[in-house]
């Protein structure tokens, strides 16, 4: 009976970790901003909209389907090492959130992976100080056969706890159709990063 008792009440405690442990991954894939938050959109050629108008970059496409006020900052051809002495001043501007794509240059030039993985954390360590939400983007490894996002993004998304957009931009580099190049998005592949974006906040 003592062992039944024993059994029964080793299967309530799974029960109660499993269900805490699936909303614990679901409160990190919803972010809440009020309708009049600022949204930071930081990176390199991919967030600033390279080859496309800018009406039709990913920020720009996020601000209008969302009416939020998104600041386009990103630098063609950036490294990470720049992004993250550039990114303190666009902090003082207290955005909300922030979203960080950045690091594709790195890997594409073939830099260092542990400095680009130091300096996202670092990035990322100067967004949280600002005290504004992080919601860091998956790079793909563009060296490799096949287009995967490179693991790094999810050694650091779980290490820092931010919230984390894995798949979307490796799908887009995945389909021809989307890109205007061997890397850059079209219109329809930043328009369809932007939809993923959304699914990731809630407007209260």
């Amino acid at each position: 009976m003592n062992k039944i008792k024993l059994i029964t009440a080793l299967a309530v405690i799974a029960l109660i970790f499993l269900v805490a442990t699936r909303e614990s991954k679901s409160n990190l894939s919803t972010i809440e901003l009020k309708r009049d938050a600022t949204i930071l959109a930081f990176g390199d050629s991919i967030t600033y909209g390279y080859g496309v108008m800018q009406k039709d970059s990913y920020p720009s496409q996020l601000q209008k389907k969302t009416g939020l006020h998104v600041i386009n900052a990103g630098i063609s051809g950036e490294l990470s090492s720049e992004g993250l002495l550039r990114l303190p001043k666009l902090l003082k501007g207290k955005p909300d959130l922030v979203i960080l794509c950045h690091g594709g240059n790195d890997i594409l030039r073939k830099r260092s992976q542990e400095q680009l993985k130091s300096n996202l954390v670092a990035m990322i360590n100067l967004i949280k100080e600002s005290g504004a939400k992080v919601l860091l983007v998956g790079v793909p490894n563009f060296g490799m056969l096949g287009v995967k996002t490179h693991p790094l993004y999810s050694e650091v998304a779980n290490e820092t706890g931010v919230f984390f957009e894995e798949d979307v931009l490796s799908l887009v580099e995945a389909d021809n159709r989307l890109k205007i190049d061997y890397i850059h998005p079209n219109k329809q592949g930043y328009e369809i990063m932007a939809d993923a974006f959304i699914k990731h906040l809630k407007l209260i």
